[in-house]
Protein backbone atom coordinates (compact mmCIF):
# COMPACT_ATOMS: atom_id res chain seq x y z
CA UNK A 1 0.00 0.00 0.00
CA UNK A 2 2.76 2.36 1.09
CA UNK A 3 4.65 1.37 -2.05
CA UNK A 4 1.55 2.30 -4.44
CA UNK A 5 0.72 5.72 -2.79
CA UNK A 6 4.58 7.03 -2.96
CA UNK A 7 4.60 5.74 -6.77
CA UNK A 8 0.54 6.78 -7.85
CA UNK A 9 2.40 10.64 -8.41
CA UNK A 10 5.73 10.09 -9.81
CA UNK A 11 8.65 12.48 -9.76
CA UNK A 12 9.64 14.38 -13.14
CA UNK A 13 13.03 13.98 -14.46
CA UNK A 14 14.05 17.24 -13.70
CA UNK A 15 13.14 16.36 -9.80
CA UNK A 16 14.92 12.91 -10.13
CA UNK A 17 18.09 14.55 -11.15
CA UNK A 18 18.34 17.40 -8.55
CA UNK A 19 17.30 14.34 -5.73
CA UNK A 20 20.45 12.53 -7.45
CA UNK A 21 22.74 15.49 -6.67
CA UNK A 22 21.34 15.89 -3.31
CA UNK A 23 22.52 12.94 -2.20
CA UNK A 24 25.94 13.27 -4.01
CA UNK A 25 26.33 15.72 -1.34
CA UNK A 26 24.20 14.12 1.61
CA UNK A 27 21.74 16.65 2.07
CA UNK A 28 18.01 16.03 2.79
CA UNK A 29 15.17 16.96 -0.14
CA UNK A 30 11.75 15.70 0.89
CA UNK A 31 10.37 12.77 -0.35
CA UNK A 32 7.83 12.29 -3.11
CA UNK A 33 4.85 11.62 -1.11
CA UNK A 34 5.66 15.04 0.97
CA UNK A 35 6.47 17.05 -2.04
CA UNK A 36 2.98 15.46 -3.15
CA UNK A 37 1.53 17.09 -0.27
CA UNK A 38 3.46 20.37 -0.20
CA UNK A 39 1.99 20.72 -4.30
CA UNK A 40 -1.18 20.25 -3.01
CA UNK A 41 -1.41 22.41 0.43
CA UNK A 42 0.22 25.16 -1.98
CA UNK A 43 -3.22 25.03 -4.47
CA UNK A 44 -5.49 24.41 -2.25
CA UNK A 45 -5.06 28.18 -0.05
CA UNK A 46 -3.95 29.88 -3.10
CA UNK A 47 -0.69 30.08 -1.65
CA UNK A 48 1.32 33.21 -3.16
CA UNK A 49 4.01 33.17 -0.12
CA UNK A 50 5.66 30.79 0.85
CA UNK A 51 9.14 30.26 3.11
CA UNK A 52 11.16 27.39 3.84
CA UNK A 53 13.84 26.36 6.34
CA UNK A 54 16.20 23.77 4.76
CA UNK A 55 16.34 24.24 0.92
CA UNK A 56 18.24 20.94 0.12
CA UNK A 57 18.81 20.69 -3.80
CA UNK A 58 15.64 22.23 -4.62
CA UNK A 59 13.41 19.01 -4.82
CA UNK A 60 11.01 20.62 -2.55
CA UNK A 61 10.92 23.92 -4.61
CA UNK A 62 9.94 21.91 -7.97
CA UNK A 63 6.73 20.51 -6.37
CA UNK A 64 5.60 23.86 -4.98
CA UNK A 65 6.56 26.28 -7.49
CA UNK A 66 4.25 25.11 -10.55
CA UNK A 67 1.34 25.25 -7.94
CA UNK A 68 1.85 28.81 -7.03
CA UNK A 69 0.64 31.68 -9.03
CA UNK A 70 2.68 33.27 -11.50
CA UNK A 71 2.98 36.71 -8.98
CA UNK A 72 3.74 33.97 -5.85
CA UNK A 73 7.20 33.97 -4.07
CA UNK A 74 8.44 30.99 -2.97
CA UNK A 75 11.69 31.92 -0.63
CA UNK A 76 14.36 28.97 0.60
CA UNK A 77 16.94 29.21 3.47
CA UNK A 78 19.82 26.95 3.92
CA UNK A 79 22.73 27.29 6.13
CA UNK A 80 24.79 25.96 3.21
CA UNK A 81 25.69 27.66 0.13
CA UNK A 82 26.30 24.09 -2.23
CA UNK A 83 22.52 23.32 -1.85
CA UNK A 84 21.50 26.63 -2.96
CA UNK A 85 23.22 26.42 -5.91
CA UNK A 86 21.64 22.92 -6.52
CA UNK A 87 18.44 24.71 -6.21
CA UNK A 88 19.21 26.96 -8.64
CA UNK A 89 20.43 24.66 -11.00
CA UNK A 90 17.30 22.32 -10.48
CA UNK A 91 14.90 25.81 -11.16
CA UNK A 92 16.90 27.04 -13.96
CA UNK A 93 16.69 23.33 -15.71
CA UNK A 94 12.88 23.32 -14.88
CA UNK A 95 12.65 26.97 -16.77
CA UNK A 96 11.19 28.72 -13.49
CA UNK A 97 12.24 32.62 -13.55
CA UNK A 98 14.40 33.83 -11.37
CA UNK A 99 11.55 36.59 -10.11
CA UNK A 100 9.21 33.34 -8.62
CA UNK A 101 11.58 32.65 -5.78
CA UNK A 102 14.39 33.73 -3.15
CA UNK A 103 17.48 31.61 -2.31
CA UNK A 104 18.94 32.53 0.55
CA UNK A 105 21.93 31.49 2.69
CA UNK A 106 23.19 31.96 5.87
CA UNK A 107 22.65 31.66 9.69
CA UNK A 108 19.30 29.90 9.29
CA UNK A 109 17.80 31.00 12.46
CA UNK A 110 18.85 34.45 12.48
CA UNK A 111 17.56 35.10 8.96
CA UNK A 112 13.64 33.66 10.08
CA UNK A 113 13.92 36.34 12.72
CA UNK A 114 14.03 38.74 10.89
CA UNK A 115 11.41 37.66 8.21
CA UNK A 116 8.28 40.05 7.61
CA UNK A 117 4.93 39.48 10.55
CA UNK A 118 2.25 38.03 9.11
CA UNK A 119 2.73 37.51 5.35
CA UNK A 120 3.43 34.02 4.47
CA UNK A 121 0.91 31.43 3.56
CA UNK A 122 2.84 28.39 3.82
CA UNK A 123 6.00 27.79 6.40
CA UNK A 124 8.05 24.47 6.11
CA UNK A 125 10.31 23.76 8.43
CA UNK A 126 13.36 20.72 8.14
CA UNK A 127 15.79 21.54 10.54
CA UNK A 128 15.94 19.95 14.16
CA UNK A 129 18.55 23.02 15.33
CA UNK A 130 16.63 26.32 17.15
CA UNK A 131 13.29 24.59 16.06
CA UNK A 132 11.54 25.93 19.13
CA UNK A 133 12.09 29.28 18.13
CA UNK A 134 11.94 28.63 14.61
CA UNK A 135 8.07 27.76 15.18
CA UNK A 136 8.06 30.59 17.24
CA UNK A 137 9.10 32.78 14.20
CA UNK A 138 7.21 30.66 12.17
CA UNK A 139 3.69 31.89 13.92
CA UNK A 140 4.62 35.12 13.84
CA UNK A 141 5.16 35.32 10.58
CA UNK A 142 2.59 33.17 8.99
CA UNK A 143 -0.61 35.10 8.12
CA UNK A 144 -4.19 34.38 10.04
CA UNK A 145 -5.01 30.60 8.65
CA UNK A 146 -1.88 29.88 7.48
CA UNK A 147 -0.01 26.63 7.36
CA UNK A 148 3.04 25.54 9.46
CA UNK A 149 4.78 22.16 7.55
CA UNK A 150 7.09 20.26 10.19
CA UNK A 151 8.93 17.55 7.45
CA UNK A 152 10.45 15.03 8.70
CA UNK A 153 8.95 15.35 12.20
CA UNK A 154 8.57 11.80 12.82
CA UNK A 155 12.36 10.85 11.67
CA UNK A 156 11.30 8.28 9.50
CA UNK A 157 9.71 6.37 13.19
CA UNK A 158 12.36 7.78 15.79
CA UNK A 159 10.11 10.37 17.48
CA UNK A 160 7.78 7.44 17.93
CA UNK A 161 10.36 5.17 19.64
CA UNK A 162 10.78 6.76 23.51
CA UNK A 163 14.66 4.69 23.67
CA UNK A 164 15.49 7.09 20.83
CA UNK A 165 17.47 9.99 22.96
CA UNK A 166 19.71 11.53 19.45
CA UNK A 167 19.50 15.25 19.97
CA UNK A 168 17.88 15.72 16.65
CA UNK A 169 15.05 13.05 17.50
CA UNK A 170 13.96 14.80 20.67
CA UNK A 171 13.64 18.25 19.43
CA UNK A 172 11.22 17.46 17.10
CA UNK A 173 9.56 15.10 19.06
CA UNK A 174 9.27 17.98 22.25
CA UNK A 175 8.66 20.53 19.09
CA UNK A 176 5.47 18.56 17.92
CA UNK A 177 4.24 18.04 21.75
CA UNK A 178 4.60 21.63 22.52
CA UNK A 179 2.40 22.45 19.22
CA UNK A 180 -0.26 20.15 20.11
CA UNK A 181 -0.82 21.32 23.34
CA UNK A 182 -0.43 24.72 22.28
CA UNK A 183 -3.92 25.28 21.16
CA UNK A 184 -5.06 29.04 21.00
CA UNK A 185 -2.13 29.03 18.30
CA UNK A 186 -2.34 25.81 16.29
CA UNK A 187 -4.31 23.25 15.14
CA UNK A 188 -2.45 20.46 14.40
CA UNK A 189 -2.33 17.33 12.52
CA UNK A 190 0.20 14.55 12.29
CA UNK A 191 0.95 12.19 9.36
CA UNK A 192 2.59 9.35 9.21
CA UNK A 193 4.01 10.46 5.39
CA UNK A 194 7.70 10.43 4.26
CA UNK A 195 9.53 10.97 7.12
CA UNK A 196 6.87 11.93 9.01
CA UNK A 197 4.68 15.13 8.53
CA UNK A 198 3.12 18.08 10.91
CA UNK A 199 0.84 20.41 9.77
CA UNK A 200 -0.38 23.21 11.97
CA UNK A 201 -3.04 25.79 10.78
CA UNK A 202 -2.53 29.19 12.66
CA UNK A 203 -5.87 29.77 15.27
CA UNK A 204 -7.35 33.33 14.50
CA UNK A 205 -7.55 35.14 17.40
CA UNK A 206 -10.90 35.74 18.60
Amino acid sequence: MRAFAIAYLPETEIIQRARVRGVDIGTYDTTPSVGSLLRYLTHLIGATSIVEVGTGAGVSGLWILPAMSSKGLFTSIDDEIENAKLAKQAFDEAGIPNARYRLITGNSSEIVGKLADSLYDIFILRKSNEIFENVENAHRSLRPGGILVIDRALMGGKVADPTQRDEDTVAFRDAIKVIREDRDSWLPMLLPVGDGVLAATKVQQQ
